[in-house]
């Protein structure tokens, strides 16, 4: 124990260190608190890894403390992340023992953690608990992302299905959800975890070829820089020139993407150049330092400075070529630039004394998932919320410009239609045409970056069905949905008005239950489909109602024959005995179970009406009977050595030579059962018939049924019974 007390020691005193490193003041008392609670909570428990369950939230902890140093109690939450969700102890223990912000921090975290679990994913209710936490305190978002992190660096030790389950939905959401966040240095190093166990041979062929290539590369890298070294050094700028670290998954999707083999995509080089000042013109002057030294390429020119992605990247990037001709992308950027690209929000954003998100920066962190949330609440959009998700996540950038000159940021191959909608919906649903740098272009061309676009509107014109095939925002695609959405309610208006007065005009009765069952036989998914086709004519109404009407008639007409045949049955057995004997006290049958000889039976006394007989099965008499079991009376059928009584058997199947014969000769070579009456009907090679028979009881009428069952051809036998 006193080995283990150590270890623990070790870790905590590492994780002092680190994080009084990091951060601007740390209350050491209430991390040694959030320490030992951690412990003393996970005891019990194990990792796949076989170590002690705490080393996880340690190790959380650690990375929070090194990647995302915002302040003490984003560490304390961090130790304490998972004592709710897989402890005794609950979040008001949490908030009582460590206050309500970090009790807050770890229940937000504890709701979040069953969104990104495969289909579960598509319940926007999920993504609003998500958006709700993150926007109340960022640091949830932060602190799953260290969960992740860690969960991926350890992923050796779970199952190869579970490690291919955990890699994809990494890969899908956690990196592209950092890359939003602008985590670059969290997103790259996931992409690359979760590559590693997707395509295991692609991983290590490629960490093979690009070992195999450093030393040439950071020769060629050296080569190229020191002309620029030189020259940034006479301008007397503090920098720090460095090639750019490749990252595995980066390019293996060029590969894939470019369809190239992996000599071509390695062969461009790049370098970052990271400038010690707060003076953004700086960067500009190492622009023109390295486009004096060597040759510009015209169109692979970007300035994120001056328009920032929209998660706050910025940097410029040029491509040149160097020397022997071979292309070199150079970045340039300030050492705070270079911060917030490598930690995202959690470098840019400063908490103020109240602890809320209510700055202008944090609201550009969320806008768009609030985007992608409007009006997603009908079960038919939420089919399209996580597609839209996904693509709302990692998508490249363009700017374009309004005619008076405003920039708007869409994603890479957006519409006019798009642009509209980004304007005001207003301008979306009465969009007719649009105009690029003064010409008229077809809706569904894709924009550039730099165009200047003008939306041509109509108040007659609405949107239409096709443009959900081009338009590329969620914002569009959810407006124009809701349009649709909007005028097929009007036809399923019209259509079910329609069903209606017919019904009522036939005289017919439908239930709900009725209309779903008829809705589904004609192969309807539901009764707003079978409405709308009445609409729009694509249903004959009146052979519908025909057909019901038949089979209506038929129903009413089996209920009769099955009325006859009960009062054969209860009449050929003599009725019942009242209290164990014929007695002159007025019964009835019930109407509600149709009980017939063989059935144990029950009286209820009713008021006027006398004794009523029912199954003691029956669903109503239970319920009669909780209200006043007094009620209850004896009953049963008469019973003798010789005592038979009549049940009815439906039968059917295919139809075939000598099936008549074969169901009489079943029936009365078993116990020698007498056939009181036995009716065959045939229709399309199919039989269906009613047989009655004399049985002593149930059990011989059920072995009967089960003989039946037997023979070739016969599909079903049931007991003659009340619809």
């Amino acid at each position: 124990m006193s080995t283990e007390n150590s270890k623990y020691d070790k870790m905590l005193d590492e994780l002092l260190a680190v994080s009084s490193q990091n951060l601007p003041k740390v209350n050491e008392t209430l991390l040694r608190k959030a320490f030992a609670f951690g412990v003393e909570a996970h005891k019990h428990d194990l990792r796949a890894s076989g170590e002690p369950y705490f080393t996880h939230p340690f190790e959380v902890a650690m990375i929070v403390a090194e990647e995302f140093p915002l302040d003490d109690t984003t560490i304390v939450a961090t130790l304490l992340h998972d004592v709710a969700e897989d402890t005794d102890f609950n979040i008001n223990i949490i908030s009582k023992e460590f206050g309500k912000e970090v009790a807050d921090i770890v229940d937000g975290v504890t709701k979040i953690s069953g969104i990104f679990r495969g289909q579960e994913i598509t319940q926007a209710e999920n993504y609003r608990k998500l958006l709700l936490s993150m926007i109340k305190d960022v640091r949830v978002i932060l602190v799953k992302f260290a969960d992740r992190l860690h969960n991926m660096r350890t992923l050796e030790f779970v199952s190869p299905d579970k490690q291919r389950r955990i890699a994809q939905e990494t890969l899908e959401i956690y990196a592209p959800f950092a890359h939003r966040f602008g985590l670059g240095k969290v997103k790259w190093e996931l992409e690359d975890l979760a590559f590693k166990y997707l395509n295991k041979e692609a991983y290590e062929e490629l960490a093979r070829k690009i070992k195999a290539k450093r030393k040439e590369r950071e020769s060629y890298i050296k080569k190229f820089a020191d002309p620029i070294t030189k020259k940034l050094n006479e301008y007397e700028l503090n920098f720090d020139l460095s090639g750019r670290p490749k990252h595995l998954y980066s390019v293996y999707r060029k590969m894939v993407r470019r369809n190239k083999p992996f000599e071509e995509i390695y062969d461009l080089f790049a370098i970052r150049i990271i400038l010690d000042t707060d003076d953004r013109n700086d960067c500009y002057t190492t622009l023109g330092i390295v486009n004096q030294l060597y040759l510009p390429v015209p169109d692979r020119f970007k300035d994120y400075i001056s328009i920032p992605k929209t998660n706050n990247y910025q940097s410029i990037h040029t491509t040149v070529v160097g020397p022997d001709g071979r292309l070199v992308e150079v970045q340039i950027r300030t050492k705070q630039m270079h911060e917030v690209a490598e930690k995202g929000v959690a470098a840019h954003w400063r908490y103020k004394e109240t602890k809320t998100a209510t700055d202008k920066e944090l609201e550009t962190w969320v806008n768009w998932i609030r985007d992608i949330f409007e009006n997603a609440s009908r079960d038919d959009q939420r089919k399209e919320l996580l597609e839209s998700f996904k693509l709302n996540l990692y998508q490249d950038e363009i700017y374009v410009f309004t005619p008076k000159g405003e920039l708007r940021r869409l994603p890479v191959g957006s519409t006019p239609v798009d642009f509209a909608f980004e304007i005001h919906s207003k301008v979306g649903y009465h969009c007719i045409g649009a105009k690029v740098d003064g010409k008229i272009i077809p809706l569904d061309t894709q924009l550039n970056s730099g165009d200047q676009v003008e939306i041509i509107t109509s108040k007659n014109q609405h949107p239409n069905k096709n443009w959900i095939k081009f338009v590329k925002t969620h914002k569009a695609k959810n407006a124009i949905r809701r349009w649709i959405n909007k005028e097929e309610d009007e036809i399923i208006k019209k259509g079910k008005e329609l069903w209606e007065k017919r019904v009522k005009k036939q005289k017919l009765t439908f239930n709900q239950t009725d209309l779903l069952k008829l809705v589904h036989n004609l192969k309807f998914d539901n009764t707003r489909q079978f409405f709308k086709a009445i609409a729009q004519n694509t249903v004959n109404l009146e052979e519908v109602l025909s057909a019901s009407k038949d089979k209506e008639v038929k129903e009413q007409s089996a209920e009769l024959k099955f009325d006859k045949f009960a009062d054969i049955a209860r009449g050929d057995i003599g009725g019942v005995l009242v209290d164990g004997k014929k007695s002159g006290i007025k019964y009835s049958y019930a109407k509600c179970c149709n009980p017939i000889p063989g059935d144990p039976v029950i009286g209820y006394i009713t008021v006027g009406e006398g004794i009523k007989i029912h199954r003691k099965t029956c669903t109503n008499l239970v319920n009669l009977s909780t209200t006043d079991a007094s009620k209850l009376f004896p009953v049963q059928w008469p019973e003798g050595e010789e005592s038979l009584f009549v049940a009815g058997l439906t039968v059917k199947g295919e139809d075939r030579p000598g099936i008549l014969n074969d169901i009489s000769h079943s029936i009365v070579t078993y116990q020698n059962t007498n056939i009181k009456s036995i009716n065959i009907n045939t229709s399309d090679s199919m039989f269906d018939g009613s047989v009655t028979v004399y049985v002593n009881n149930l059990d011989h009428l059920n072995r009967l049924i089960e003989r039946l069952k037997k023979l070739n051809g016969v599909f079903t036998v049931e007991r003659f019974e009340s619809a």
